[in-house]
């Protein structure tokens, strides 16, 4: 057992990141096992989600995720499986909309005003 108090903290620390680990390895798992038992959209969806969360929580190297992806989509084509079809939001075509029309309503140009020479007190 440490005595230092920061290597008390990273023992604790460590303990909640293996838990948060083990949890996200093992919905990897099931899901990846999903997919082998049945290559349908909706499994195949799930298994690609996980990997994803996987690397994104720092489980899995993202090449490894890559080539994983890579050998379930084929797998899934071999199969005549077709991927689920995801939404994509509106927002950002939105936005790129909204922001031109407030750009040409400019705001009438100031005139510049003129100095006044400075006079010295004697």
């Amino acid at each position: 057992m440490p005595i230092i108090k920061s290597a008390k903290k990273r023992v604790r620390t460590a303990k909640k990141a293996a838990v948060r680990n083990s949890k996200t390895k093992r919905a990897l798992k099931g899901a990846l096992r999903l997919f082998a038992r049945k290559a349908d959209p909706g499994a195949a969806s799930k298994a690609q989600s996980a990997v994803d969360t996987a690397v994104k929580k720092g489980v899995m190297h993202k090449n490894k995720a890559a080539r994983l992806k890579k050998r379930m989509a084929a797998k899934a084509k071999a199969a005549g499986v077709k991927p689920a079809a995801t939404k994509k939001t509106a927002t950002k075509p939105a936005a790129k909309k909204a922001a031109p029309k407030a750009a040409a309503k400019k705001a009438p140009a100031k005139k510049a005003v003129a100095k006044k020479a400075a006079t010295k007190k004697k």
